[in-house]
């Protein structure tokens, strides 16, 4: 007979804690995929293609396709090769404020490019903070985040970023 040593227990333990959370883990992955809708088929790729150059400024021409199509608001248009570009990275980096504040008034998702394009210096500094490597970040057609600010004359937000290396 073998001795039972600390070892042995805390293996043992281990090993069994494991299978209970296992065991309580697996019930969550088969209700959450039971509890995902039917999204409905993908989105026409000419329609995302048309609606991402739309919102670069065209408010008008926007407007009514977002509200013909509300899923366009987050719909995202692949160029190639990795360029990939929503309607509010559209708006960010032209510089188009009033059609990047609608957009978020629809339930477009804030990202740094558009915070720096309106001058929202918080939600830039947080992003800093949490990696400042998103300095050198390139937004859609690897425009970098220093020209997002730029497009929307954001001085405090240019200065912050040359402040943390981004040059011009």
């Amino acid at each position: 007979m073998t001795d039972l040593t600390r070892r042995h227990v805390l293996q043992a333990g281990a090993f069994a804690g494991a299978g209970i959370a296992v065991g309580a883990i697996q019930p969550l992955f088969a209700q959450t995929a039971q509890t995902i809708p039917d999204k409905g088929p993908p989105l026409d790729k000419d329609l995302v293609r048309e609606f991402v150059s739309a919102a670069h400024g065209d408010m008008e021409k926007t407007k009514k396709m977002l509200e013909a199509q509300p899923s366009l608001v987050n719909a995202t248009n692949d160029w190639g090769g990795g360029d990939w570009e929503t309607g509010l990275g559209g708006a960010s980096h032209v510089g188009s404020a009033a059609v990047a504040e609608y957009l978020l008034s629809m339930g477009a998702r804030m990202d740094v490019f558009c915070a720096a394009m309106l001058g929202r210096i918080d939600i830039v500094k947080a992003f800093l903070a949490a990696d400042p490597k998103v300095v050198d970040l390139p937004g859609p057609h690897r425009i970098p985040l220093i020209r997002h600010a730029i497009a929307g004359k954001q001085d405090a937000v240019i200065e912050l970023l040359k402040a943390h290396g981004a040059k011009a």
